[in-house]
């Protein structure tokens, strides 16, 4: 092989300069294979960045905006129904946006990036138009729980698949920042749902919603194109991945992370406010400091990580979590429980924004992240969907939030030493290793 490239090298005139990977990459019939494109460079690849940012702002941080909705339903437009209830509209929310991905990621993996994008512009403004107008209960799970889930995740996949097709070395920053955007929306729409609601009333505090989702998500459809085409027809999921030992460990790893991990976000606000720590005002600002704090917790671990491995962050990113939970028995104080929730949103962070980066690696041929992010997404998707009603059976049958506490922290521990062992399934026990 070495002898024939010599020769095919020597036959190629010196003076033809080779073709730019950055144009027409996807449309040309002689693409160029993967191991011949340049990576983490370029205005193309940046762009791509910018779009995945406002999917995760318009996935995650719509769903992020949950608790600002459970606090409104429960003083005024539902004000007779239980909020365990009324926490099924968010929980299903959130069971769908992963769930959709054993779906939205063979559809990655077959090209249809640009359509999944098209049919979120619609559904996702259409899910929060339909909600302004709801009344009932049941007009809610179809408008907020079904819509805005189902347009949530034809986002999601799409926003982590597509960045492994433009970096390599700088994958895992590229991908930080652009999950900072489900931080940021976290942040940004909770605020303004709650100010808006207040000045213009609850139908057109969501209707801007709406209107500000559709503009962001179509700055995404206008600069975002999938880089690599399919090679050839996609399944919908792909079983040999669950003979990997690495892709199971993975899988649980995430399944008991997200089991405990929302507790926390659910809860704290309403620990911190029926304890008397803090008062419904400051009590509403704990979740923005948290995501404010994840934006940060984004960025910097996952830059770190490309230089000593994302697993070698994610473990101890989990790890830090989880004892955070259990610091989380003891704070009485005002500043107790504002520096445990910025910790929490910064150590978080990483957790939930390198597990992608993590599977990129761990994923012998790109073009089946897609897939095998699905799979492992609809996994995690039962343990979002079951994961915060079961704290909350155990704060209504104990009427203490330790039981939560205890679970949440349980939870995330677990997945700790999963993740601990998926290391040293892949890399031994060495202490230093980039994997």
């Amino acid at each position: 092989m070495g002898s024939t490239n010599t020769e095919l090298e020597q036959k190629v005139p010196s003076n033809i300069a080779a073709p730019r990977d950055e144009e027409n990459v996807t449309d040309s019939p002689a693409v160029k294979p993967q191991d011949e494109l340049t990576f983490d460079t370029g205005l193309r690849a940046w762009l791509q960045v910018l779009g995945s940012f406002f999917l995760f702002f318009n996935s995650w941080g719509v769903i992020n905006t949950w608790g600002a909705y459970q606090t409104y339903y429960e003083s005024n437009l539902l004000s007779g129904t239980s909020s365990s209830t009324i926490a099924w509209i968010g929980s299903l929310q959130s069971f769908l946006l992963m769930l959709i991905g054993v779906v939205t990621g063979p559809l990655f993996d077959a090209g249809y990036f640009r359509e999944m994008i098209i049919f979120a512009n619609f559904m996702l403004p259409f899910g929060l138009m339909m909600t302004s107008l709801a009344t009932e209960y049941w007009q809610l799970i179809l408008a907020q729980g079904i819509c805005v889930g189902l347009g949530a995740g034809c986002l999601f996949v799409p926003s982590v698949a597509i960045l492994p097709q433009y970096f390599r070395e700088k994958r895992g920053f590229a991908n930080g920042l652009a999950a900072s955007g489900s931080s940021i929306g976290g942040v940004v729409y909770p605020i303004m749902f709650d100010q808006l609601q207040k000045q213009v009333g609850f139908a057109w505090a969501t209707r801007t919603i709406g209107f500000l989702c559709f503009g962001t998500i179509f700055i995404s459809l206008s600069c975002m194109r999938l880089r690599i085409p399919p090679k050839e027809k996609r399944k919908l999921y792909q079983l040999s991945a669950f003979k990997e030992p690495g892709y199971c460990l993975f899988t649980a790893a995430m399944f008991f992370g997200f089991l405990g991990f929302y507790n926390f976000l659910f809860y704290v606000q309403s620990f911190a406010i029926d304890t008397g720590i803090v008062d419904a005002n400051l009590g509403f600002y704990l979740l923005s400091m948290l995501n404010a704090a994840s934006t940060f917790g984004r960025i910097g671990p996952n830059f770190i990580a490309d230089h000593t491995g994302p697993l070698n962050m994610l473990t101890p990113a989990v790890t830090i979590t989880s004892i955070l939970a259990f610091v989380w028995i003891s704070v009485h104080t005002v500043p107790g429980i504002i520096v445990l929730a910025v910790f929490y949103g910064f150590f978080s962070g990483g957790f939930v924004s390198m597990p992608p980066v993590v599977m990129a690696y761990m994923t012998p041929d790109v073009r089946d992240l897609g897939t095998r992010l699905g799979q492992v997404f609809a996994t995690t998707s039962i343990a979002l969907l079951i994961g915060t009603p079961i704290g909350g059976a155990i704060l209504s049958k104990t009427g203490s939030y330790l039981g939560v506490q205890l679970f949440t922290g349980c939870c995330l521990i677990a997945s700790a030493v999963l993740f601990a062992s998926l290391r040293v399934v892949r890399s031994g026990p060495h202490l230093i290793y980039k994997t």
